[in-house]
């Protein structure tokens, strides 16, 4: 059985809101006609259950059923955990 929903990585840049984290994915392509490389970032709003995923985390996110009216995507795994500073 296959799963043919999209899958995105990328940085989580705010987790103020209850059960949602905002996640900022970066790409790069190069331009058809010119050849240079274009970075572009988007943010998308993501499901977080568990309400405990960090500022700066590195996230995969999962394509699903609307969830709200900007929220169509869902935390699938956690790649990386920010570093915690001590003072």
């Amino acid at each position: 059985m296959s799963n043919n929903r999209r899958r995105l990585q990328g940085r989580v840049i705010r987790n103020s809101m209850e059960k949602t984290v905002v996640v900022e994915v970066k790409t790069t392509k190069r331009h058809p006609l010119y050849k240079k490389v274009i970075r572009t970032s988007k943010k998308y709003m993501a499901h977080d259950e568990t309400n405990a995923i960090a500022v700066g985390a590195l996230v995969r996110i999962v394509e699903s059923r609307p969830i709200s009216k900007t929220k169509k995507w869902a935390v699938e795994e956690v790649l990386e955990t920010p570093e915690i500073e001590e003072a």
